[in-house]
């Protein structure tokens, strides 16, 4: 049986080597045809009402292709077309369909550093990721008995891939992996079955050396999910950040941190009159998103590393309860709580380094947590504006997925250099509940380059390490009327946590430029601009969304 490629270490990449001798390279990106818009439609006035689902029918029209510079191993970064020629619903799973066609020349054998292939259904926040057996093989296009797919410049491999399936209520995806952005608003499409597999899968006795000719069409065996295929469902994880609490959503668990500077005075477990206020708008917002089927809530309060264990445990306990105290005041007597008080055995923020007074001070809060309501339709569900008299950071605002646009990087809003990199700045992008941040970086020197993306400029004082990792983890989007914070959103299965969902940045080459994204929770539909952190370029503030 031929070799199938396994998963890579941490499901951190997506493997796919290749090459013949000659002129030859592996993945894919494609042309891109005027696919953008009219049949397509995304959130014009952008406001969804709460009643209403926000994912709209489309009619598909494959294919949906991209082409751009894509990072290679081996350094040789080259342009990749790369196109989705169908998005399956069988009753079992979802199946892709795609090609790869590389149009520059480079010789070797590489892989293509782009995140793994990912189904995104940004209204719920779900990531669906390849089926794979027991073993960590992807289900699929099989590469022949020396485990390469053969790629020659201009010759197109044609691949499948495996998924869970996806909701029926899922109508559109957004699509990472081809290392070309988010290809927002594929259409799912339900079949009773899905396409046929090659009859004479032609790429099946190709090797590295004798592969195909420039213009070639290239098809592979295919190897079908089997029962008992490891699915991989995953949730993203959104952090939104403000002077006096901030919200993390994962999946259906929401986790409300109350700052205790801001709550109480030192040494005291008695809220300030300023601070009694700020948790009835917490209450609030516990009322608006919990799963009424699930009324449970647990408020946990945690102290900084000063002072003795017993002190920080009992001080904690005292906090977690007096904010308890107002939460079940109103609620009606229609929610359960448990208190607990933690001390200071579970920071967020790490203290002792130069950045220590504030993360001694993010590690003083009193959190809840509860179950979120995901019925979109339920009265009090999510909606596009801000709701009064809540919690902004715990405002969840949904919109319909974005349209497939054929190049985020058409429109360019500022332009930033450090050194020898430049950083062209895009519109941003509202798509379902979150919101999609495209920049251009470019090596306008005369050697290959790897920029810092992080440090310390990167990540905020205090500031949650798990949501500044990864290259673009550092980037932030500050709403300039308010003083909420959007950090990078993770992509969660169940314990292997990506580094943030953000492309990663390698060693840039002379002259490439490269198209990368962050994604973010999305603002209220108010909202019309948005200022980016962008690391060691600084503030990009006045950043509009696309039109």
């Amino acid at each position: 049986m031929s070799v199938r490629q396994p998963l890579a270490a941490g499901r951190a990449l997506a493997v796919t080597a290749v090459v013949t001798a000659a002129a030859l390279a592996l993945s894919s990106c494609g042309i891109v045809r005027d696919l953008q818009a009219d049949d397509n439609p995304g959130p014009d006035t952008i406001d969804v009402d709460p009643e209403e689902d926000p994912r709209p029918e489309v009619e598909a029209e494959f294919p949906y292709t991209r082409e751009g510079t894509i990072f290679q191993d081996t350094g040789q970064d080259s342009t990749l077309r790369f196109a989705i020629n169908g998005l399956e619903r069988t009753d079992e799973y979802t199946v892709i369909h795609y090609e790869e066609t590389y149009v520059d020349h480079f010789r070797g054998i590489v892989s293509n550093l782009s995140m793994p292939n990912t189904l995104i259904d940004p209204v719920s926040g779900r990531a669906y990721a390849e089926l794979t057996d027991e073993e960590g093989y992807y289900y699929g296009s099989v590469p022949p008995d020396d485990g390469l797919f053969p790629v020659t410049v201009g010759a197109t491999n044609q691949y499948r891939g495996y998924f869970p399936r996806l909701p029926d209520e899922v109508q559109q995806v957004t699509f990472v992996g081809s290392g070309l952005g988010a290809m927002t608003g594929i259409p799912v499409v339900d079949v009773d079955e899905e396409q046929p597999d090659p009859v004479d899968p032609n790429g099946a006795a190709m090797t590295v050396r004798d592969g195909p000719e420039f213009g070639d069409t290239v098809e592979f065996e295919n190897m079908r999910p089997e029962p008992g295929w490891d699915e991989w469902i995953g949730e993203m994880e959104s952090f939104v950040d403000s002077d006096v609490a901030s919200t993390t959503r994962d999946g259906d668990t929401e986790t409300v941190a109350l700052k205790s500077d801001v709550m109480f005075d030192f040494d005291s477990a008695e809220l300030t009159d300023e601070a009694e206020q700020i948790v009835r708008e917490a209450a609030a917002s516990l009322e608006r998103n919990i799963d009424p089927a699930d009324p449970e809530v647990t408020v946990i309060g945690h102290t900084d590393g000063t002072g003795s264990d017993d002190y920080n445990q009992t001080l904690s306990e005292e906090r977690a309860e007096t904010v308890r105290d107002i939460l079940e005041e109103e609620s009606d007597g229609d929610l359960t709580f448990t208190v607990e008080g933690r001390g200071a055995t579970e920071p967020v923020a790490e203290e002792g380094g130069s950045d220590t007074e504030e993360a001694e001070a993010r590690n003083r809060r009193v959190e809840f947590s509860y179950r979120v309501d995901r019925d979109e339709s339920r009265d009090g569900g999510s909606s596009g504006s801000r709701e009064e008299g809540t919690l902004g950071s715990s405002d969840r605002h949904v919109f319909p997925p974005a349209p497939f646009v054929e190049d985020d990087t058409a429109e360019t809003v500022d332009t930033v250099t450090d050194g020898d990199i430049r950083l062209d700045v895009h519109p941003l992008r509202r798509d379902g509940a979150y919101v999609i941040s495209t920049v251009t970086l470019t090596n306008t020197g005369d050697d290959p380059v790897l920029p810092d993306m992080g440090g310390e400029d990167a990540v905020s004082p205090g500031g949650p390490a798990e949501f500044s990792q990864g290259a673009l983890g550092g980037f932030q989007l500050l709403e300039p009327d308010t003083d909420l914070v959007r950090y990078v959103t993770l992509l969660n299965f169940g314990g292997q946590t990506y580094s943030g969902f953000a492309e990663e940045v390698h060693e840039m080459q002379p002259g490439n430029s490269y198209q990368l994204i962050a994604v973010f929770a999305a603002p209220p539909a108010e909202v019309d601009e948005l200022t980016l952190r962008a690391g060691p370029f600084g503030e990009i503030e006045n950043v509009p969304f696309a039109d």
